[in-house]
């Protein structure tokens, strides 16, 4: 039992640091998917949605402290207790999702590992397996470190994990793990390969034959069958390939520019999700930074899922020297993690990308 536990330890304590962290490097991705199940269609918790992100930074540092606590054996009881109720909560949350098809990715490792409902609740299943070990077991949770050592240790873990979520929430994450990084191609990553596997679909084709119903199932033929057509239905049976980048548009008027902006030698973007959450005078400097731009041949335009009131008002106030483009909420939420933040391309392919707090960062040449 006492090599079961120490084996068991290992691996949760490194799993909850690693998972942790990962969401630590992104908190405003972890509190956008904490807003999907605090959603109506998900949990009915609307009332939480404004604490999302206090409620993201404090899980995916608890998470990162938990797993080192449980490394160095501090407060051994709290930390399996804290590490049970914890796993008990999320394996609720992936079945519930998993079930219901509510949230399609669990955002257990941020955007670097992306997991299935299914292979979610699985995970979950293996680390509650493994934690309920740990709980019998907690006895022989030993450390090497004295008292004072596991303290100093447990405090600079907590120091740290708090300076780096105030750097990457006033900047943007370190480590970018979305298909919009620095060096990536938005029209390249839209691309499907010409040998990429193609979506399977079954139908169930329902026949009313000599009075009785009957099911036809085919892969797409309409089925030779003599009697009345009464209904069909579709099962997906495989996934087809699905390109890093597949919800990206910049449309006006309900026109599609994103073939003709992604092949500008110079183009920036602004990008504000929701003008109404956005720090507005942050605009002033935008305008400054933009009329530079555009002095020095570089195309400006601004991307938003605002509406045209929003969007003309903004430009009227600032005198904005550049037109707003609508694309959906959540690709500009994902595009940069900063309300408003700023993007400079070259034909498609992402050069710079800041922060609203970094905009003297940028170079136009």
């Amino acid at each position: 039992m006492k090599y079961i536990v120490g084996l068991s330890r290992i691996i949760v304590g490194v799993l909850f640091i690693i998972s942790g962290f990962i969401k630590l490097n992104d908190p405003i991705g972890f509190s956008f998917k904490l807003q999907e199940y605090f959603s109506t269609g998900v949990l009915n918790l609307p009332f939480f949605e404004p604490y999302t992100l206090a409620i993201s930074i404090f899980v995916v540092i608890f998470e990162v402290m938990l797993g080192v606590m449980l490394l160095i054996g501090f407060r051994a009881k709290f930390t399996v207790w804290s590490l049970l109720l914890m796993i008990v909560f999320f394996t609720f949350l992936t079945f519930y999702s998993a079930y219901f098809n509510k949230v399609t990715d669990c955002g257990c490792f941020g955007d670097a590992i992306k997991l299935t409902p299914w292979e979610s609740f699985t995970k979950d299943i293996v680390l509650l397996v493994l934690i309920v070990i740990l709980f019998m077991g907690r006895k022989y949770i030993k450390s090497i470190f004295g008292p004072n050592t596991k303290r100093v240790i447990t405090v600079i873990a907590l120091v740290l994990c708090g300076v780096y979520a105030n750097y990457v929430l006033n900047h943007l994450p370190v480590v970018d793990f979305r298909p919009y990084k620095i060096g990536a191609n938005i029209e390249e990553g839209m691309g499907v390969p010409e040998d990429a596997p193609k979506a399977i679909f079954e139908y169930a084709w329902k026949f009313k034959v000599d009075g009785e119903d009957e099911i036809f199932v085919t892969q797409g033929d309409y089925p030779s069958v003599k009697g009345e057509f009464i209904d069909v239905e579709t099962t997906e049976i495989q996934k087809g390939y699905e390109p890093p980048i597949h919800d990206f548009t910049i449309e006006q008027q309900g026109e599609d520019f994103t073939a003709e902006l992604l092949q500008e030698p110079k183009l920036v973007m602004v990008v504000a999700y929701d003008l109404r959450k956005s720090n507005k005078p942050v605009f002033e400097h935008i305008k400054k930074i933009t009329d530079n731009a555009i002095k020095k041949g570089y195309k400006v335009i601004a991307m938003s899922a605002s509406n045209d009131e929003q969007t003309r008002q903004l430009r009227q106030t600032y005198d904005l020297n550049f037109e707003f483009y609508f694309t959906d909420e959540t690709t500009l939420k994902t595009i940069v993690r900063s309300n408003p933040g700023v993007l400079v391309l070259e034909k498609g392919t992402i050069k710079q990308k800041v922060h609203y707090k970094d905009l003297e960062n940028l170079e136009f040449k």
